[in-house]
């Protein structure tokens, strides 16, 4: 039986009594993990046992090494109500508690007896009793306020009543010991005195140490691991995929933030301030900052105007009064069509033929089709001669050559564009719907003087990309499954 060099150093120093990793590497000058290396390789031979005694070390969190230095809320409210007398909640906390710790006492006191609950004319009372009764926790606390300790050599009652306040964390201390086994002792005495050698060192070339000892062999037949090339995710040439068939298209690629006001974000696309999707079960809305201030009065106006009674466009808007402080709200942006209003204030000329490829943010329960988080295919065509069969054109070319053969559309609704379409391509035996489209109404491009047809679209990427890749669950495509990568890439 071959063995390396280091097992064979390993082997001549262990006994038949089981000896630590770390004590065994200092007597043959190697390292903790390299001695454990060559342990592990033996007893894979069958050389060598190791013991694993797995226990659990225990400490205290950061509020339970609070409690250690204070006491806990009970003990403190205890030796307060013995020099004090009867007391309410209100006064154990203008005393020696928080509000929060004089609550949470209530339980700790009646538990072990420290002190009788009656009722006060403002709530529970607390009246003394026996607190000068030991209970195990106190020591346990004290003990571990010193440092980590094993869970065996506590105090079996003493930990159970600290277990479940969230005063103590865990960690798992694993202890191995390595000892010959009978095969290794008769292998050990057919080593000899012999020494092996394996790497080359300039040492033992310049000190003749070479001479000294055999070389190890090596197999020319041991099979090597194989070495896994990296690649690309497979969203990522997902993306530069249809990247390149719009830019094939005569498409260019814009960009926005993720960050908006909801008055360009919803507002200005003509999405009335009461509509279900503005709710906070819809709309992720921010903290800091909470609000966007608005500077383009003549903007505002005219959105407002259209939201109330139409403004100049002949429609009747929503009949509602339109408010500032609610399209002032911070959100990440819901759909990219914010990116694409921008910029059609931007640039109301046209030709205009634009597309993004960006996240988008809702509050969705994550199951096998929805994500709080995806990517969203945004794009617009400003001309002149812009129709609604264009448009269908357009998206039906797309989705060829993104490798569909079968693709319809049919009506929907969407407040801010009319008439309005949902694509969808068949999956198997049934249709998917994979995005929604239409012209944009007068009321949203009247504001920036847009005096052509506005075809827009966005279309969900990761179901076009569940389909593309043959996958019933939309979360596949996030989780770092190694294999399903491989077999992807």
């Amino acid at each position: 039986m071959e063995l390396s060099p280091n097992e064979q150093r390993l082997l001549r120093a262990l006994t038949d009594e089981p000896q630590e990793p770390a004590v065994l590497a200092g007597e043959i000058g190697l390292g903790e993990q390299e001695a454990m290396s060559a342990a592990s390789w033996l007893q894979l031979k069958g050389l060598a046992r190791i013991a694993e005694t797995r226990r659990e070390l225990l400490r205290l969190t950061d509020e339970g090494a609070r409690y250690a230095a204070n006491g806990l809320p009970e003990r403190r409210a205890a030796d307060w109500l013995a020099q004090h007398g009867p007391a309410t909640l209100r006064e154990l906390a203008a005393g020696p508690l928080t509000d929060a710790e004089a609550k949470l006492c209530i339980g700790w006191l009646k538990r072990k007896g420290w002190a009788t609950i009656g009722k006060g004319d403002s709530g529970p009372r607390l009246t003394p009793a026996n607190a000068a009764t030991a209970q195990p926790d106190e020591p346990v606390l004290a003990r571990l306020a010193a440092g980590e300790a094993l869970a065996d050599e506590l105090d079996p009652a003493g930990l159970k009543l600290l277990h479940g306040r969230k005063l103590l964390a865990q960690r798992e201390a694993i202890t191995r010991k390595v000892a010959l086994t009978d095969t290794g002792r008769a292998a050990r005495a057919a080593l000899g005195d012999e020494v092996l050698l394996g790497e080359v060192t300039p040492e033992m070339l310049q000190g003749g140490a070479w001479r000294e000892g055999r070389f190890q062999g090596y197999s020319l037949d041991t099979r090597a691991p194989t070495a896994e090339p990296g690649t690309l995710h497979p969203m990522t040439r997902f993306v530069a995929e249809i990247r390149s068939i719009f830019l094939e298209m005569g498409f260019t690629e814009i960009e926005s933030d993720y960050i908006e006001s909801a008055f360009w974000n919803m507002d200005v696309l003509f999405i009335p301030q009461d509509h279900p999707a503005r709710e906070l079960q819809d709309t992720l809305y921010l903290s800091d900052p909470a609000t966007i201030a608005l500077t383009d009065d003549e903007l505002i106006n005219k959105v407002s105007a259209l939201h109330e009674h139409g403004g100049d466009t002949g429609s009747t808007g929503w009949g509602c009064r339109w408010e500032r402080g609610p399209a002032e709200r911070a959100l990440l942006r819901t759909h990219t069509t914010v990116g694409t209003i921008r910029y059609l204030a931007e640039h109301p000329e046209p030709p205009a033929r634009v597309f993004s490829l960006g996240r988008v943010f809702r509050r969705e329960a994550v199951d096998a089709t929805h994500l709080p988080e995806f990517t969203q295919v945004e794009g617009i065509i400003m001309e002149p001669a812009a129709s609604f069969a264009m448009l269908i054109t357009v998206l039906r070319e797309f989705y060829h050559r993104m490798g569909f053969d079968d693709v319809r559309v049919r009506p929907a609704y969407f407040p801010y564009t009319e008439p309005s379409l949902e694509v969808e391509v068949r999956f198997g035996d049934r249709w998917l719907e994979l995005g929604g489209a239409g012209i944009f109404r007068p009321e949203v491009t009247a504001p920036f003087d847009i005096a052509h047809p506005v075809l827009a679209w966005g279309l969900g990427l990761e179901r076009l990309a569940m389909l593309r890749l043959g996958l019933t669950d939309i979360r596949m495509l996030y989780q770092s499954d190694l294999e399903w990568l491989r077999e992807n890439s």
